[in-house]
């Protein structure tokens, strides 16, 4: 397949400035795609952004998962999480995340000789991936994180698991999965005075801390399921769960 023809030929394709072999393409009003070359030609590097776009946004994130294609992906065939991203003024990201065709399954039914050759990039917070994703979490963090909205706020990495013995509400099964930080701090809040009640959570570190509930809070670090549980404040504990996260 010639990459640059196929490129060309959607709608509203433009080259992008500043960037070679690279173009714009805007199918619908508010939705914006750029695309570049891979440095060896053969792939297309791509990004999209809804009511979002930002020219200058996603020249750097394509000029950056180019030079750092091999990288991004020397751990992770299917996610790849790469700080050390400078974006142009007035964006906070500082890395950007790239998924393979496994993952995102764009133009499948449409372009599917053209589905094999495209890497997603997208500018992101380094706090929202392990880049030690598996296939499945992979694809769930692509859902979960709203990747192409460029003004959004950090949307960290976290798995948890909680049973609520005064409201009886409890996660599903007994592994950790992933989960808004909203629920985590709801769910923190709501075990007050259910005896027994346990919250578990883990940030993009693998590192994993239990709450439970007797007779005021307590946590321990549950890294390796035998950590001392210390009594602590719910102020303190949302506190201490927001900067776990974001670490």
């Amino acid at each position: 397949m010639d990459i640059r023809e196929t490129v060309g030929s959607f709608r509203n394709s433009t080259p992008l400035p500043g960037l070679e072999d690279a173009w714009h393409w805007s199918p619908a009003p508010g939705l914006d795609f750029a695309g570049a070359l891979s440095s060896d030609l053969k792939r297309l590097l791509q990004l999209s952004a809804r009511d979002s776009y930002d020219e200058g946004l996603a020249t750097a994130v394509l000029r950056f998962a180019r030079s750092h294609e091999e990288e991004l992906f020397s751990d992770n065939p299917y996610l790849g999480a790469m700080g050390g991203f400078t974006p142009p003024d007035g964006y906070a990201f500082d890395t950007v995340v790239a998924l393979r065709p496994e993952v995102h399954r764009h133009y499948k039914i449409d372009q599917p000789s053209l589905a094999p050759l495209v890497t997603l990039a997208f500018p992101a917070y380094s706090c929202e991936f392990s880049g030690k994703e598996d296939l499945s979490e992979a694809e769930t963090r692509y859902r979960m994180v709203r990747l192409n909205h460029f003004d959004r706020q950090p949307q960290p990495f976290l798995k948890m698991r909680f049973i609520n013995t005064k409201t009886r509400a409890r996660s599903t099964g007994t592994d950790r999965g992933f989960a808004e930080p909203e629920v985590l701090f709801r769910e923190l809040r709501d075990m007050e005075g259910g005896y027994e009640s346990i919250v578990e959570f883990e940030n993009r570190h693998g590192r994993a801390w239990r709450v439970m509930w007797y007779d005021g809070w307590h946590i321990a670090d549950w890294t390796t399921q035998s950590g001392e549980p210390q009594e602590i404040g719910l102020d303190e504990l949302l506190a201490f769960s927001q900067a776990r996260l974001t670490e």
